[in-house]
């Protein structure tokens, strides 16, 4: 009986890493692969049981991986998708991840104004010509935002005129076995004449509960981790930040710690807190924190504060107190304006380090190609009674021991679901760019799996 518990428990962790290992269902189809980037639809069609037909992609280092990791006869590639029209063959399915960023704030959220967002009407052209049976194509989720929200309408109504069936809905990464908080839509489209084309309905989340340390190498495996219970005002205080998202409990320490001078919280780590500072130098630093952001002081969402306001703020103020912080690089002094902390945007962190998530984390934020300064703890921390302990004894052991590592290439990979065997670039920063840029396979893999079921495309025997 041991045995058999301890068999199925590798083989769920097998899965993890390798979401199609123990999957026969295999289907007859042909598709063609549009904004192929590296390959992420493929691998999850051809799993499937898909024959591809031919790929569409223009950024050149990413075709040298898309070549390197499939074999494709010369005539596969199909070109800069504005040059595509009708193909030389039937095609039964087409996929893609139109470009994203007219519809995403890193974007400017120019949309249809952004000649990247005009590519959706080639898109739809060329389904329109080639009349597949069904269509997948994923986006970020700013694309139906309401800012969006007319572009988004005019797209799925452009498919429909064409004679399409099309739904959309926002699917989560993590639900289909990828510790990765990603949020993309999804618009799948089935042509009319099928029988079954208003019949499609989205997948349901997965049983599976991923966590980091099974899709990063080199940290502690926390399968045993028992997370500490804690009331919520010991945690938050009087009020509940209004931010937290679903993978947060109101009665449990975060899995991660943010760096970051502006904002706090019982994971905040300051600047003030990794260096040798004194308990007046803390409270100078806290008054600044907790009085930058007041209307009193000025309209700009965090304000430098002047000596005398500081001063009336601060019993017995002395100049030289704000000048020994200044010194220690954790204030500065703006002319004519005031003091405020050299760390003063969120987003940048302190000395290149903005999040540290432990292993036993359910995820990492979104994955993106510009990157950002998430790390991965090698350890994680349990056992603690309170916010105050739970803080030190990071700094302490993971921190100040540098027991913490940046997200690899191959860390990346995992976490979008690319197995093992795929060839990454060779250059690391290009290789987690394009990871970044990829799809999320095994979302791909479980929606285009339900839509070949529902649609009852044949199986392969």
């Amino acid at each position: 009986m041991k045995s058999i518990t301890k068999e199925v428990c590798y083989v769920k962790q097998l899965e993890l890493f390798h979401p199609f290992k123990y999957t026969y269902e295999k289907f007859d189809f042909t598709f063609i692969d549009l904004f192929a980037g590296i390959g992420g639809f493929r691998i999850a069609l051809e799993e499937l049981g898909g024959k591809c037909l031919g790929y569409s992609e223009v950024d050149k280092e990413a075709i040298k991986v898309y070549e390197s990791n499939f074999k494709n006869l010369p005539e596969a590639s199909l070109g800069d998708i504005r040059k595509i029209n009708k193909l030389p063959f039937e095609v039964d399915v087409v996929v893609g991840g139109v470009p994203c960023q007219p519809w995403s704030v890193a974007g400017k959220l120019k949309g249809f104004e952004d000649p990247r967002g005009k590519l959706w009407l080639d898109t739809i052209r060329v389904v329109e010509i080639n009349k597949p049976k069904v269509f997948i194509f994923e986006n970020v989720k700013g694309l139906i935002e309401p800012i969006n929200r007319k572009s988004f309408e005019y797209i799925v109504n452009s498919f429909a005129i064409i004679g399409y069936s099309v739904k959309s809905q926002l699917l989560n990464s993590y639900d289909f076995g990828v510790p990765q908080n990603r949020e993309r839509v999804f618009i799948v489209g089935i042509r009319n004449d099928l029988e079954h084309h208003k019949n499609f309905s989205f997948p349901e989340p997965l049983e599976i509960k991923p966590k980091l340390y099974s899709f990063i190498e080199g940290v502690q495996h926390c399968s045993k981790f028992s997370k500490s219970k804690l009331a919520a005002e010991i945690l938050f205080g009087e009020k509940i930040p209004r931010s937290r998202n679903r993978f947060q409990k109101n009665d449990e320490l975060n899995d991660f710690f943010i760096f970051c001078d502006t904002r706090d919280g019982h994971t905040t780590i300051h600047s003030w807190d990794i260096i040798r500072t004194s308990e007046r130098e803390k409270l100078i630093c806290y008054t600044i924190l907790k009085n930058r952001r007041k209307k009193q002081y000025g309209a700009k969402d965090g304000n430098p504060l002047s000596f005398e306001v500081l001063a009336q703020l601060i019993p017995k103020l002395k100049q030289k107190e704000l000048n020994k912080l200044i010194e220690k690089n954790i204030l500065r002094y703006i002319e004519n304006e005031g003091y405020e902390f050299v760390n003063s945007k969120n987003s940048t962190g302190i000395n290149g380090v903005y999040r540290v998530f432990l292993p036993h984390s359910d995820i990492i934020p979104t994955l993106t190609a510009t990157g950002n300064k998430d790390y991965i703890a090698k350890i994680s921390i349990e056992g603690c009674e309170n916010p105050e302990e739970y803080k030190s004894k990071f700094i302490k052991e993971i921190y100040k021991k540098k027991k913490f590592k940046p997200i690899s290439a191959k860390d990346a990979g995992r976490l979008q679901g690319f197995p093992d065997w795929f060839i990454m670039a060779e250059n690391e920063d290009t290789a987690k760019k394009q990871f970044g840029n990829a799809v999320p396979i095994p979302v791909v893999y479980h929606l285009m799996k339900t839509l070949l079921n529902q649609v009852k495309f044949d199986q392969k025997l």
